[in-house]
Parts: structure tokens; C-alpha cells; sequence
């Protein structure tokens, strides 16, 4: 199993809709939210993603096209 972790960046559009929710059901990965940050205009989280590979990607590629800025993070910023 791979990991990853990741930067999102929600628009205001997409802040109440359950996106990681629905990523993580859809392409069978494991979400962590390791830090959130959500305001009315805008919402930030750091997410630890595990599963496959190929099912990373695919979900890294479901937030892209539902608006979310995806960036990824090296090492550990959260211990």
C-alpha cells in the first residue's frame, strides 16, 4: 500500500460538499486529515492518503477536476 501526503486547497464553491468523502469511496483509498483550516471563503487541509498506487492517482486526478488544488508534500510536516 502507498502514501501520500497532500495540500488541498478547497474553493468557496466546494467547501461544504463532501468531496474527500466521495474520492475516498470511489477510488478505495484511505484519508487521513492530519490539519484543516476552513473559513467561509475558503478551506485548507493536509491529507495522508493510502492505497494503491493507481488509485492514488486516479483520486489525486477526481480532486483536480472537482476544483481542488492538489499539492503534494515531502516528508512529514505533521509529527
Amino acid at each position: 500500500m502507498a502514501r501520500q501526503l497532500v495540500h488541498l486547497i478547497f474553493p468557496q464553491t466546494r467547501i461544504k460538499k463532501p468531496v474527500i468523502y466521495t474520492m475516498a469511496k470511489k477510488y478505495d483509498v484511505i484519508p487521513n486529515i492530519r490539519r484543516a483550516k476552513i473559513t467561509d471563503e475558503i478551506g485548507e487541509v493536509t491529507l495522508e492518503l493510502s492505497g494503491t498506487g493507481k488509485n492514488l492517482a486516479r483520486a489525486r486526478k477526481y480532486l483536480e477536476k472537482n476544483g481542488v488544488k492538489v499539492e503534494p508534500i515531502v516528508g512529514d510536516i505533521v509529527e
